[in-house]
């Protein structure tokens, strides 16, 4: 069991491998007549989730856990974060949005309601909020926050003066996705709880 835990890899594939028996269970229980699309958009909703939550707990992360900690770290230690773990939690982190938006976009397609959610429309006003925050968001993280943090990091060589001003960009483009973040998953919560009513 311990080799299982000391490899991601195996740990995911473990993950796969029970939520695939789940699945064959719960299909030998019920009436699978019709579900085709149904089933089709539940995974896409499973995997916008999926996708989301890596999303935005590195985003959490970087915003809870590592910029406050910065500091805290002796200099001889802080190479360890820039040169090896902050370039593999950005990568994560980028991709982890590309996947959320098309995953998004995807789902609302496949639901019929990508172009009224988009136009704020009725019916789909606080979806419609939440995507275009989202869509914000992951321009954000791709087009500001990358670039800056790759010449924060020495992934592109710049001089020490524009390598500080990348690392305030970097840092004030993560603190307006946490902020942004908050209202976000409210709406997308809100669209699936009570036909999305923005309040109680």
């Amino acid at each position: 069991m311990a080799a299982l835990f000391q490899s991601l890899g195996k740990t995911i594939i473990a993950g796969i491998i029970i939520l695939v028996a789940l699945l064959l269970i719960a299909s030998g229980t019920g009436d699978s007549s019709g579900m085709s699309h149904a089933w089709g958009i539940f995974v896409m909703r499973w995997l916008h989730v999926l996708s989301g939550v890596m999303w935005i707990g590195l985003l959490w992360y970087f915003n809870f856990v590592q910029i406050p900690s910065m500091p805290k770290i002796p200099d001889e230690q802080k190479p360890a974060i820039g040169k090896v773990i902050a370039p593999a939690a950005l990568w994560w982190f980028r991709y982890g949005a590309l996947a959320t938006v098309v995953t998004g976009i995807i789902l609302a397609w496949g639901n019929g309601y990508l172009a009224n959610a988009l136009a704020l429309g009725t019916g789909h006003l606080a979806i419609g909020i939440g995507m275009w925050m989202a869509l914000i968001m992951a321009a954000n993280v791709w087009f500001i926050i990358w670039p800056n943090q790759k010449k924060a990091l020495g992934i592109v060589t710049v001089e020490a003066d524009q390598k500080a001003a990348a690392a305030k960009m970097a840092m004030m483009g993560s603190r307006f996705n946490t902020m942004l973040s908050i209202p976000m998953l409210y709406m997308m919560v809100a669209q699936q709880n009570g036909g999305g009513a923005l309040i109680w």
